[in-house]
């Protein structure tokens, strides 16, 4: 019997997206983007944690679209080390590290996986727990390929992923529990994405 030869590194099965896929190519600064959600969703997709599937999280309750592509970079944890990172923060979300991925060329569909350079983030801090959301480009973009740091980016749209991620939780007559602290560029945003990756190590191990 003739044997298949399949190229490296192949799967059986598909992988979780969470645990199954590679951080990168040269984590922290070129990583790997799992997509939940677009700009065009008005619902809040969520990778399951059991089956690696995308789930409806919930219908978004305001007005206000994603400005960017948005998901989680895989065999991330926001754990302890993420904390550290957060002053405000008293633990991590125990979540993968979320990340925002420009891109010139409208991309509608999630469930896809990306490379992206890290340029920047946001420290978010979500009813005391850290919840950072990395700010990258998409690799070989035309227009933000070249970007090397969140101040190779219009202050603009920095201003709209934080005014988005300031009020995307917003209920009437209750208080906002979230809060976006800073907006750091490259430097910070490589140690966060470290942190996050030794934090997986620590909790899940290969």
């Amino acid at each position: 019997m003739r044997r298949v030869s399949f190229p490296k590194p192949f799967y059986r099965w598909r992988p979780h997206p969470w645990h199954g896929l590679d951080a990168g190519p040269e984590p922290p600064a070129r990583v790997t983007a799992y997509i939940e959600i677009t700009p065009f969703d008005l619902v809040k997709y969520e990778v399951d944690k059991t089956t690696g599937y995308l789930r409806i999280d919930r219908p978004q309750r305001s007005s206000s679209q994603h400005p960017t592509l948005y998901g989680f970079i895989p065999r991330t944890y926001c754990g302890a080390r993420m904390a550290k990172l957060s002053p405000k923060a008293e633990k991590g979300d125990g979540d993968p590290l979320d990340i925002c991925v420009i891109s010139e060329r409208p991309i509608n569909r999630s469930d896809i996986v990306l490379t992206a350079q890290v340029v920047g983030g946001l420290q978010m801090v979500d009813h005391g727990e850290a919840d950072d959301k990395i700010i990258a480009v998409l690799e070989n973009d035309n227009i933000w390929g070249k970007a090397q740091d969140i101040a190779d980016l219009p202050s603009v749209l920095i201003e709209r992923m934080r005014h988005y991620f300031s009020t995307y939780k917003l209920v009437p007559g209750q208080e906002n529990k979230t809060s976006i602290e800073s907006v750091y560029g490259r430097e910070h945003a490589l140690a966060v994405v470290q942190a996050s990756l030794d934090d997986y190590q620590e909790a899940f191990g290969e």
